[in-house]
């Protein structure tokens, strides 16, 4: 019985038919074949007993959702669960089946948290009273001190009072608590800088203030910090930071010991650091710590340490480990790497032995993987909205936390397009570990034995012993490590150290800097004309329909034998092996040029360039995703740190007719497309040449005789391709084909080209430029790019290879071109 023939009635109905069917499926799917047979029974009597097992529980304030097991201890590879996908979906339809499925989008985004508004629970409150004036604060304060203390008070909390400044200076609050150490203003609508400093400063035993979340750090610059701090002198911490005279209170209110219930005081003396075993000092600007406070005499059983978040550039390395060494009893450090202690996560342990953890990391594991960069303390990346955000931008934002993806194949071909989707809410309730205890994998169904009847689903099961109560986990980068830059692609879904990014992408950008490509001299021409030596037509073999169609001058004859042609025109590959096989010499004529490779495929192209000439401005910077990820990682938080527009767009290395080709800002959506293929991510020219409101580009024709000399010839006729729709930078837009792209030749697109003349003449009209001087630009920039392959890869010269090339070239709104892509 066929595989396809399951039963009398078509379906599968036995195990045996079903692993015929299936067997290439179940291998691939990793699950052990002791599953198997569980699996085929609970696909075939569509059981979802997941529910019996597992519950999902909110995490992280409810923006996340974790998954428990909730029945008895569930030993390593005893069952299998089935789980169905909440959503199918092809990436450009996906902003078009949110807004027109019912339910989906609602559905969505209580899947992945995003259905609430953030700042619906603070409203509620104020809407629900609750909340003291700011008389009624300060009366109980002073009520506070006189029945639990001695009737001063020391710390005072004014925070989301909505004090102005006025009302700031009519409290007098100096002359009410005049021994004030620490003063919180947080979260009100302080906005004058003169009148601030005026009133704190009359507080001269102040330790700390807070003034976050307030208009005035928004307008003010550092000059109103440094007046509060000179007229503080005893100011220890102010906004959150620790200024330069941090001491023993600013230690002792990070480590617990002085807060609200124990103030301390302007005449600290007693050894209060003596008992500090754990000290956060994470995100403080600390900028030196050769400090008397911090030191193993007044703290000498600090065991754990975080120094997160801090420059620390004023102390050298050798310096900043001489300090910590100092710590006798220190076992666990938490510090950025790269950082003040440098780039190596080894280094850092050899230089201080009695470390037993560094960064959540035990330090025996990070010597014996020589793993430089560790952080197992990394945060969820939780998506981020407005209450005005439609739900459908939320999702198409959060998705990508969510999202797996696979690709159809028959026997024939690979479908050309991933396919993406989201397991339902139990699948999506699995959270990430490095040490996961559930593995997950696609997997479809064919219930009778065909393609046409598949139905997909995830399937999930045990690989470690489970017990109750224990959260299930799985690894969302299974069977990818460091040789595929497994910890940048975690950035995906946590935040990882951006520090040891930006430095990764300024060493590559000051390597670009470097570079520059020499003057190629103009040489005169010493290719020869392609003739035969008996004065006959040349004979051409090819296998492209348009040249044997429309090559019908009297010069040339078509032949169906390439071993006898002068001229070899084929759209495949003229290696080698295939010059073997067929016959073809050394003394026939190839339509291609050897290693031409590293213009046409994109990652090669600009491999070649950036060799040649760094990062010359007509070519976007580029990243080839398989080697440069923390780069660009780097290069886009720089982007987003600065406010710059942040739009990227990947594509693959070798695919044409922009297939799984994505415009995006989402950091998460660029690391994921990875898994989709290998592509470059380049950024995206946001501000185009318009045509008629729309987006455009064109394709050069470009002829080369030669490498070395190199000789190319340019056409003055080339195709302008336009976009259908008006050009947007709205999000949802990205997900619109017609608006962001111009190959309309496929899929029974609207074609919208126009012939060189008219364009030409519109263009000029429409921006008042003159099309030579532009066409100068395309010219000089086209010659450089063959210059740049010339340079760097001198075997593609052949003196029997000529070759046409499409070049695809966009202009910017200041009419400098930028390259695209070449093509074969």
């Amino acid at each position: 019985m066929s595989a396809t023939t399951a039963s009398t009635n078509g379906r599968i109905e036995t195990y045996e038919d079903f692993v015929k069917v299936h067997g290439i499926l179940l291998a691939a799917s990793g699950l052990p074949q002791s599953l198997h047979f569980k699996l085929f029974e609970k696909l075939t009597s569509e059981t979802f007993d997941g529910g019996a097992h597992f519950e999902i529980e909110p995490c992280e304030d409810g923006r996340q959702r974790r998954l428990l097991l909730t029945s008895d201890t569930l030993p390593k590879e005893s069952d299998v669960f089935l789980i169905d996908h909440a959503w199918t979906f092809r990436l450009p339809d996906a902003y078009k089946q949110l807004q027109e499925v019912p339910g989906l989008a609602q559905r969505m985004a209580a899947l992945m948290c995003v259905d609430v508004d953030e700042d619906a629970g603070s409203e509620e409150v104020v809407e629900n009273g609750g909340k003291m004036t700011v008389e009624e604060v300060l009366e109980s304060e002073i009520r506070n001190a006189r029945e639990n203390g001695d009737g001063v008070v020391r710390w005072l909390e004014l925070e989301e009072l909505g004090l102005d400044d006025d009302t700031l200076l009519s409290l007098d609050l100096s002359t009410k608590f005049p021994d004030l150490v620490a003063l919180s203003l947080c979260g009100n609508k302080l906005e004058n800088a003169d009148k601030i400093v005026q009133e704190v400063t009359k507080f001269k035993d102040l330790k700390a203030l807070w003034l976050n979340n307030n208009p005035v750090l928004e307008k003010s610059d550092k000059d109103f910090e440094d007046a509060i701090i000179r007229g503080c002198p005893k100011l220890e911490i102010c906004n959150s930071r620790f200024t330069r005279n941090f001491g023993e209170w600013a230690l002792g209110f990070c480590a617990d010991i002085y807060g609200k219930d124990n103030p301390g005081s302007c005449r600290q003396g007693d050894p209060a650091l003596q008992s500090v075993t754990s000290l956060d000092l994470s995100n403080r600007s600390i900028h030196n710590l050769i400090n008397k406070a911090f030191s193993p005499f007044e703290m000498p059983n600090l065991s754990h340490l975080n120094i997160r978040g801090n420059s620390i550039e004023e102390n050298s390395v050798s310096d900043l480990v001489g300090i910590l060494k100092a710590f006798y009893c220190l076992q666990s450090l938490e510090v950025d790497i790269p950082g003040p202690l440098g780039e190596s996560a080894v280094e850092i342990l050899e230089s201080l032995p009695t470390l037993s953890s560094l960064n959540g990391v035990d330090a025996s594991k990070i010597l014996e993987t020589e793993k430089h960069v560790v952080d197992s303390m990394l945060q969820p990346r939780l998506p981020e909205w407005s209450s005005e955000e439609p739900l459908a931008d939320r999702v198409l934002n959060a998705m990508w936390l969510y999202l797996m993806t696979y690709r159809l194949a028959d026997e024939e071909k690979l479908d050309e397009t991933p396919v993406w989707y989201v397991m339902d809410e139990l699948g999506s309730a699995l959270r990430h570990s490095d040490e996961p205890n559930f593995r997950v994998a696609p997997f479809l169904f064919m219930p009778d034995g065909k393609f046409a009847s598949a139905v997909s689903y995830s399937i999930l099961w045990l690989i470690q012993n489970v017990k109750k109560g224990d959260e299930c986990t799985r690894d969302y980068l299974l069977g990818i490590g460091e040789d595929k830059q497994r910890s940048a692609r975690l950035t995906a879904w946590f935040y990882t150290p951006q520090n040891y990014f930006i430095q990764e992408y300024e060493k590559h950008r000051n390597k670009l800097q470097s570079k520059s490509l020499p003057s190629v001299p103009t040489k005169p021409s010493t290719t020869n004309a392609v003739c035969r030596s008996d004065g006959g037509a040349l004979r051409v073999y090819t296998d492209i329909p348009q040249v044997e169609e429309f090559l019908t001058r009297s010069e040339f004859v078509i032949t169906n034998e390439p071993k006898g042609a002068d001229i070899i025109w084929t759209s495949v590959q003229v290696d080698e092996e295939m010059k073997k096989a067929v016959g073809i010499t050394d003394e026939q004529y190839v339509n291609q040029f050897p290693f031409e490779a590293c213009i046409v495929m994109k990652h090669h192209l600009a491999d070649t360039i950036q060799k040649a000439q760094g990062s010359p401005g007509w070519l976007q910077p580029t990243y080839n995703l398989e080697t440069h990820l923390s780069q660009l990682i780097g290069d886009y938080c720089l982007h987003k740190r600065d406010g710059h527009n942040n739009l990227w767009i990947l594509k693959p290395w070798n695919m044409a007719r922009t297939i799984d080709t994505t415009v995006t800002d989402n950091l998460s959506a660029i690391i994921r497309l990875m898994e989709t293929g290998p592509k470059i991510c380049q950024k995206y020219i946001e501000h185009p040449a318009l045509f008629r409101g729309k987006k455009f580009d064109l394709r050069y024709i470009v002829l080369v005789r030669s490498i070395s000399p190199l000789e190319v010839f340019l056409s003055d006729v080339f195709w302008v391709r336009c976009a259908n729709n008006p050009y947007s930078l709205e999000k949802h837009s990205l997900f619109e084909y017609e608006t962001h792209f111009t190959v309309m030749n496929y899929g029974g697109r609207r074609l919208n080209h126009v012939n060189t003349p008219e364009f030409v003449r519109e263009f000029e009209k429409e921006h008042q430029v003159k099309w030579l001087d532009i066409h100068q630009r395309v010219k000089s920039m086209i010659r450089s790019v063959f210059e740049s392959a010339a340079a760097v890869h001198p075997e593609m010269h052949d003196p029997k290879s000529r070759a046409m090339y499409g070049v695809d070239v966009m202009l910017d709104d200041s009419f400098q071109p930028k390259l695209l892509e070449v093509c074969n």
